[in-house]
Order: structure tokens, then sequence, then C-alpha cells
């Protein structure tokens, strides 16, 4: 695997030429798996996660096929679609097909909800090449009349199991129903759960299926590490994690479980001198999108997130994830955590546990296997909780993962913290 270049994988030099500019010079190993799969016209199931090199395995063969393919295009339509559970996860995936494709003179458009449908419409008027959008938008422009998918010559299906916990199984099948039969579909998740595989089977002929980085993978890399804090007391053990030079936290990404709780973190981050922005659904495109331009920019050292906004951050040399509040679903804590740790490199967890949420703690332990280090505070075992009860699954994942369970007041601040005591195993 070593020997393995993006030459002999078959893909065509225009799009070397633009991997070579971006210092792209070796495959990851679901590129090295996927492009020759792909350049024969297969069908592909790849389980992979996010910062696995996993858009180029599918836009490289795909951008490779429309160029060798060139066509007239017709208005309203287009010949590839990509469908992505999140604005943010479409918006880079447009940034790679951008990048990637610079030389081939193809033609492509974005489109998502939280802003005007205009300037969508406008685009797709004269047709595109390649059309990469979430299903609730593209299903409004369908509906309008504004985009036929009859010429559709390719599928992409990223980050399914996402699509799944925000409820947008049925809207796919919908969009589905509107393609030609014959097609090359793509599928890409990093789970594989019951209703994916029937949706695989639904959608595909003969799927090739690779597997790479397994979930365990990710956390064995993440230095993980739970502080026992009052919740009373998140907000000021923040602060002074990330006032403390030897901690060395440069650029993170806090997780909160609710929206209102993530606006009032970033609140009090500002008030405390530390440059913040909030990334979650009640905020507009606009917002959202200017909120990820200073953090990549690093004009903002913190970004606070919900975890419906998890996915669509790809950002380099993030040094830590903050779990200000534990996720009340054990996976979503291993899609947070992985926010660092990109690419091969490490990156450390740290995780703020109040009594209320021991339950959570115990179940991300079960499924990572890794035992947390405690980083300040004891756990009382006398005062913890039962576990608390799971919501149910369904539709309603994405609103709870918006939402969440409320957390207790975040009371007065004190200027005091716990104080650091001796890592051990929790």
């Amino acid at each position: 695997m070593n020997d393995v270049t993006f030459t002999s994988l078959g893909v065509a030099e225009p799009l070397r030429r633009a991997l070579e500019a971006e210092n792209y010079t070796t495959p990851t190993p679901i590129q090295a798996q996927a492009i020759p799969v792909l350049n024969e016209g297969r069908d592909l199931i790849g389980i992979a996660q996010t910062g696995t090199g996993k858009t180029a395995a599918f836009a490289l063969p795909l951008l490779q096929a429309l160029a060798a393919n060139q066509k007239p295009r017709l208005k309203r339509t287009t010949r590839a679609l990509v469908l992505a559970p999140t604005r943010e996860l479409a918006m880079q995936i447009s940034e790679g097909f951008k990048t990637y494709g610079r030389h081939l003179g193809l033609r492509q458009t974005t489109v998502f909800g939280g802003v005007s449908q205009r300037p969508q419409v406008k685009a797709m008027e004269r047709g595109v090449d390649i059309l990469i959008a979430t299903p609730g938008r593209l299903l409004d422009l369908m509906e309008q009349d504004h985009i036929w998918l009859n010429s559709v010559t390719h599928l992409v299906l990223d980050e399914a199991d996402r699509m799944l916990d925000m409820g947008f199984i049925r809207d796919i099948r919908k969009i589905v129903a509107k393609l030609p039969r014959r097609r090359q579909s793509m599928l890409f998740s990093a789970t594989m759960p019951t209703e994916i595989e029937k949706l695989a089977r639904e959608l595909m002929s003969d799927p090739a299926r690779i597997s790479v980085s397994p979930k365990t993978v990710t956390v064995e890399r993440i230095d993980q590490r739970v502080y026992f804090v009052d919740a009373a007391k998140k907000r000021d053990l923040l602060s002074d994690l990330l006032s403390d030079k030897a901690m060395g936290i440069e650029r993170v990404i806090v997780f909160t479980r609710t929206k209102h709780r993530a606006n009032r973190v970033a609140e009090s981050l500002d008030r405390d001198g530390i440059p913040t922005e909030a990334l979650h659904g009640n905020k507009s495109q606009g917002a959202r999108q200017r909120a990820m331009d200073r953090f990549r920019r690093g004009e903002a050292r913190v970004l606070v997130a919900t975890d419906i906004a998890a996915r669509g951050i790809d950002v380099d040399d993030v040094t830590h994830v903050i779990n200000f509040e534990l996720p009340n679903e054990p996976e979503s804590y291993v899609h947070r955590i992985g926010r660092t740790a990109r690419a091969g490199a490490a990156g450390i967890a740290l995780s703020f546990c109040d009594a209320s949420e021991r339950g959570y703690l115990r179940d991300i332990e079960r499924l990572t296997k890794v035992p947390l280090l405690v980083a300040a505070g004891e756990p009382s075992r006398e005062t913890a909780p039962a576990r608390p009860a799971r919501p149910a699954h369904g539709n309603e994942r994405s609103n709870r993962n918006e939402r969440g369970a409320a957390a207790p007041p975040a009371g007065k601040r004190r200027s005091r913290r716990p104080r650091p005591g001796r890592s051990r195993a929790a």
C-alpha cells in the first residue's frame, strides 16, 4: 500500500495537477481502495469517518467520469447529485470539488436551506454537471419544478448515518424515486445501522464494500480526560483552562447539548476576552459561514457548537475538543472528539461531567472501551444518580441533539476552579 500513488490508481492528469497544487501526494487508505472500484463504474458502500479523505475518494472518480463523457448541459438538470446532511458539510464537499476539478471546466452548484433560494434557482436554470444538496432544500426546489433529476448518472450519499439521525431517510427515498435506474451509486457512512443497510440494498446493484478506520482507531489516538465538576462551575472551569497557557489549548471546539447553552457559553467566553464563535441550527446560513471563516482563520480561538453541527466541521489543527456537556448518545461523543486528531494527528479531548451526567459517561466508556482518565474532581458514588433514560430512536433524534436535556442552571461565576488531582483510571 505504501507504493500506491494517484497515478497508479488511474487518476487523470488534470486531477493529479490539482492535487499536487494542494500538496496531496499520497492517497489515503479509503482513496486507495475506493478509486479503482469507482473508476470501473461499480456501486460502492464505504464505511469511513470524516477526516479519512473520503470526499476525494468519491470526488476524483466522479469528476474523471464526467470530464471523460462531456455532454451539453440541459436546463434545470444535473449529471451528478451529492446529498449531504448539513449545510456545512455540503459547502465543504463543494470546496473539494472546486479544488480537485479546477482544470476540468465542469459546472457545479450547491443548494441548502437557511438562505434565499433565488441564487440557487438561477444557478440551476442553465443546468450543471454537479449538484451538491441537502435533502430538504432539494425537495423544495424539485416540488417547485426548479430542479429535474432525470439526467443524473452518478449519486453520492455522504454520511448516511447522519441522514438517518436527522430524519432525512424518507426525503432521500423521495429523491431517489425521481432518479434514472441506470446510474452509479455511492454511499458513505461512519456506521451501518440496519436502516442504512436496507437503504443501500434499495439504492444499489451488487455494490463493492470497503471499510477503513473503525471508530476505535480514532478514539485510541486521542488523549481523553474527564473533569468531575458541579454544573454551576463549568463555565469558570472552561475559562480557567483556556486562560492557562500551560494547557496548550490553541484552537478548540467546545460542545454543548443545546443551542441556548452554546450561546451562553460563547457570550461568557467573549466577556472573558477569549474570541469565540457559536455554531448551531438557529443561526442563519450567513452567520454560520462567518463563524466558520473566523474560526478557520484563527480570528476566533474557540468555536462552541451543538451536535447537529459537529459533522460539518472539518478544520485543521484543532488541538482540543472540550465537552462542556456530555452528549446523551455515546456515538455523538465519538463524532465530537473526532474533530481533533484529523488525518492521523493526535488530539486531546476534555470532558466536563456533573452528577446528572454520570450515566452518559458510563455509556461512553462502554462504547469506546477506553476509560477516561480523571483530570480533576472526584465522582461521588453515593450521590451519583441512576443512568439517565435513553430517549426513543427515530426522527426526533436530530431535535434531541439540538435541544438535548436541559442542564442545571449555571449559577454565579466564581473565580475558584476545582483543584487538579492525580490522573488515574476512572
